[in-house]
């Protein structure tokens, strides 16, 4: 082995650890984002920091309180008044009108309203699964599904464009039958959709109320060319509120607005499974590469990354990313504290164990002596510390990796090498006859015999000793195998 192929054996524990604990990283965030659940804390974060603004197209009228003291309750009120409100409505010129009030009580079929709910550009709302039920058949308005997505903890953060009814068919939204009254082309589908959030705009136009669109005192010009949508926003009726990701209780006509405001804008990108399990890995990996504390900067990053993505229409699943750069930094932590623990143990330049190792490892094996003979190889280096003085200490690590690596190739499989003391090496052989602690004694030996650095000559001794009935102790062995390296050395010595 020549000096270049031992500078590139590991150095440490720590750095032969790093091919391990990459990949096992890349590894476990790629399953947490094929595996981990959608967190939506941070799309409700950024929905409510960067809220959206309520597309002007869209208009509410509202059926409240003194629309409700004027008309009684909305199922008992005469059904001509939404032809009234209807006609003023097509009077000043809206572009779609979509009632969101189930009409699905036959006992209060109005033939008069025919030609009101047969046009193209008003729409009927309908319960979830009664897609196709209403009131009267001869009533040709679009209809479409009037549902929300509420979830486990009671708020509304998503849409979708269409609902499944009982027998499994896509049937349309109410939303989107609205904006493609309006003229808009909007897929069915029944994937989740961001409800985008709108603040409060003291600049809009406010809810116009239902009975003032009944009695046509409204002005033309708020209406003309919009989308109007007809809805229950009465406080204290005890239906039709749901919380929106504020956590406050609004009507549900109002978020059947923001989804409607959320169709004619842009839509959000989703970013697909396999980017972002890809995405992941990476972050994950480079937390390892990192070191320290900059995977923790990788999880922050993450997090920051979301909100400019967001403003661009894109979902950056950022908590997922978070949690994956957390996972590199946790696995580099897990690193160093076995680094820690095995540091004690491990000679850091030669990567082999050190003299407290080889004491462990002596003992572990001493009772097995008599069925599993012991053997021990003790080389040191003479000459070592001149290279050290006049070459320096550099000089004199790449001298020990080569000496190292001479001895690691002669060594037998099971066996053991440690780094003795500062020029001294120990090879623990596992049952070894005498034969074969000979042997590869004699190997070590030659091939140390050639040693040298630069101009400066080198001697390497090897002593050898195995266990048996003289031998009653580990210190035993040890003694045995420096009685015969000194008798080696003073050898070599006495031959001149």
């Amino acid at each position: 082995m020549t000096p270049q192929e031992t500078n590139e054996m590991p150095r440490s524990a720590e750095r032969s650890l790093a091919a391990i604990t990459a990949p096992v990283a890349a590894l476990l965030a790629a399953l947490l984002a094929l595996l981990m659940p959608a967190n939506p804390r941070l799309g409700d974060a950024l929905n409510r920091a960067l809220p959206s603004e309520t597309d002007r197209r869209v208009v509410l009228v509202g059926i409240d309180d003194a629309s409700l003291r004027d008309y009684g309750r909305v199922g008992t009120w005469p059904r001509e008044l939404y032809g009234q409100a209807l006609g003023t409505l097509e009077q000043a010129g809206a572009t779609a009108v979509g009632i969101d009030v189930l009409l699905t009580d036959p006992s209060q079929n109005d033939e008069r309203l025919k030609d009101a709910f047969s046009r193209a550009n008003v729409v009927l709302a309908t319960a979830p699964g009664e897609s196709t039920l209403l009131a009267s058949p001869e009533w040709r308005s679009p209809t479409g599904v009037s549902a929300l997505n509420v979830s486990g903890d009671g708020i509304v953060r998503t849409f979708q464009t269409a609902y499944p009814d009982a027998a499994g068919t896509l049937q349309p939204s109410f939303a989107r039958q609205l904006a493609v009254a309006a003229g808009k082309s909007v897929d069915l589908s029944d994937q989740p959709r961001v409800l985008r959030y709108a603040a409060p705009d003291r600049d809009r136009l406010p809810v116009i109320p239902f009975r003032d669109v009944v009695n046509g005192n409204v002005r033309y010009g708020d209406i003309q060319g919009k989308i109007v949508l007809i809805g229950l926003t009465a406080s204290g009726t005890g239906v039709g509120g749901v919380r929106d990701v504020t956590g406050q209780t609004v009507p549900g006509t109002e978020l059947q607005l923001r989804a409607v405001s959320s169709l004619l804008s842009a839509p959000f990108t989703t970013l697909p499974t396999w980017l972002i399990a890809l995405l992941s890995a990476v972050i994950a990996v480079a937390a390892v590469l990192a070191r320290g504390l900059w995977g923790f900067a990788l999880a922050m990053a993450a997090l920051l990354a979301a909100a400019p993505l967001w403003l661009g229409n894109i979902l950056l699943p950022g908590v997922t990313l978070s949690l994956a750069a957390i996972i590199g930094t946790a696995l580099v932590a897990a690193e160093r504290w076995w680094n820690l623990r095995t540091l004690a143990l491990r000679d850091p330049l030669t990567g082999f164990g050190n003299r407290v190792a080889f004491t462990r490892a002596l003992e572990q094996r001493w009772a097995t002596r008599q069925t599993r003979p012991l053997g021990l190889l003790l080389v040191d280096l003479s000459g070592f510390r001149k290279v050290n003085e006049v070459y320096g200490s550099h000089a004199g690590d790449e001298l020990l990796r080569d000496l190292s690596g001479r001895i690691m190739q002669q060594k037998r499989r099971g066996d053991l090498i440690f780094r003795w003391g500062p020029d001294e090496f120990a090879v623990l052989l596992d049952q070894a006859s005498a034969h074969e602690t000979a042997d590869v004694a004699r190997r070590v030996q030659e091939s140390l015999e050639r040693i040298s650095y630069r101009d400066l000559p080198l001697r390497a001794s090897v002593g050898a000793a195995r266990t048996g009935e003289d031998i009653q102790t580990p210190v035993d062995l040890v003694e045995a195998a420096s009685r015969s390296r000194y008798r080696v050395k003073y050898q070599r010595e006495q031959r001149g």
